[in-house]
């Protein structure tokens, strides 16, 4: 059975970073794209970052130069290095791989 557990959320000053973390089990990361996703309040879930199989890195532009997805050699964890956090960040932020969805986890930025 495939499980996708995130964490590493929380709330941060604007500038501030955090590190999230994402934990998937029944498959290889390696062996898929992987994608982290996030939902503001009131607002429709967006992609913000992904990685392809072979590793290529997309990014929507208002996250660029300032976030970084990344598998581990395991192949069984996908992070999302975020730096210079705006509020315009904050939401619950999820990944995914193929059809499956972690629980999500809050990041908040506020002062």
């Amino acid at each position: 059975q495939v499980q996708l557990v995130e964490s590493g959320g929380g709330l941060v000053q604007p500038g501030g970073s955090l590190r999230l973390s994402c934990v998937v089990s029944g498959f290889r990361l390696d062996y898929f794209a992987v994608g982290w996703f996030r939902q503001a309040p009131g607002k429709e879930r967006e992609g913000v970052a992904c990685a392809t199989r072979a590793d290529s890195k997309y990014y929507i532009d208002s996250v660029k130069g300032r976030f970084a997805i990344s598998r581990n050699s395991a192949g069984d964890t996908v992070y999302l290095q975020m730096n210079n956090l705006k509020p315009a960040d904050t939401g619950v932020y999820y990944c995914k791989m193929l059809e499956y969805w972690g629980q999500g986890t809050q990041v908040t930025v506020s002062s």
